[in-house]
């Protein structure tokens, strides 16, 4: 007989918890005596691995960043991910140091654009076996979605228009180019209509929105740990073990694209963002740079020298 189930935690009536009304807590489930694989381990194949490039908003000769397939009620959540297929405890010194290079562009690359407060970066890995690093920016001014429940904010608050989506996506992926590699997130098309075709376009935009299906972030990208499949099906005929199909967003190694730049004849995906060529000073993590107004788009570099500006949000 289990024990009668614990009080509900203060953390209920903090002004962030997205619930109210009665709640009760769930009883905890028996421990398992061995996990079941992640995508990525055992003879579980990684998806992430075979992803390719146009499946991101920026790609480097090391890192790669994608988006999520629609916007969601945060002003922009990304995923930060390695191309080799490694965890976060079993990255080498080179690539340790440049994840925190990384971590800082990405974190400041988002915060430049409008309406952001803050970005939080989490790191779950319960779903994957490949490193990807969460990225959710807290809109400005939103007290009531500070702190650690705003990746549950994300699925409840009504998602942004799909427009303000892509921009801000092309403004990250030139933000990160300023650096290297490639940005490959374009900015809205601007639709020449007359008002009236804007008026009824814009009403069923509104109507697809609100019958699309809330997802977290967490359950887009199967971060749930699956539960440990039972004696009877964990295994085949042939005694291997069974794995799903099941798609999981996370992605990582893929063939090393390049693209040669017609002017200089150099490819742009062999610049890391991280490292500088050889002979010239390579930047730190404190070394940033960004489009000096909001109105970059993807495929074009804001005119802010990397070396000399200053990665600081634009003043609110």
């Amino acid at each position: 007989m289990h024990d009668t189930p614990p009080s509900v935690p203060d953390f209920t009536q903090w002004p962030s918890f997205p619930f109210e009304g009665e709640l009760r807590v769930k009883q905890l489930d028996d421990p398992v005596p061995v996990e079941p694989p992640r995508k990525g381990e055992g003879l579980r194949e990684c998806t992430a691995c075979n992803a390719p490039d146009d499946a991101y908003i920026w790609v480097g000769e090391r890192w790669r960043v994608r988006a999520m397939d629609r916007p969601t009620g945060l002003p922009m959540v990304l995923i930060l991910e390695s191309r080799t297929h490694l965890d976060l405890g079993d990255l080498p010194n080179l690539l340790a140091a440049e994840l925190g290079v990384m971590t800082v562009r990405l974190e400041r690359a988002i915060r430049s654009l409008d309406g952001v407060a803050r970005v939080h970066v989490n790191r779950w890995g319960d779903g994957s076996a490949h490193l990807h690093m969460w990225f959710l920016a807290r809109p400005y001014g939103r007290l009531q979605l500070r702190g650690t429940f705003l990746s549950l904010w994300d699925s409840i608050l009504p998602p942004i228009s799909e427009a303000q989506w892509r921009e801000n996506l092309a403004l990250v992926a030139a933000w990160l180019a300023e650096f290297g590699g490639r940005p490959l997130a374009e900015p809205p098309r601007i639709q020449w209509q007359a008002p009236s075709s804007l008026l009824a376009q814009s009403a069923a935009a509104d109507a697809a929105a609100a019958a699309a299906a809330a997802v977290s972030v967490i359950e887009a990208a199967e971060e749930i740990p699956e539960p440990a499949p039972d004696a009877d099906d964990s295994t085949d005929a042939d005694g291997d073990t069974k794995t799903d199909g099941d798609t999981d967003p996370d992605t990582g190694t893929a063939p090393r694209a390049t693209t040669a730049d017609p002017a200089t004849g150099t490819n742009a995906a062999t610049t890391d963002p991280a490292t500088e060529p050889a002979g010239a000073s390579a930047p730190g993590p404190a070394d940033v740079a960004g489009p000096a107004g909001r109105t970059a788009t993807a495929g074009t570099q804001p005119t802010s020298n990397p070396r000399t500006s200053e990665d600081a949000p634009t003043a609110r």
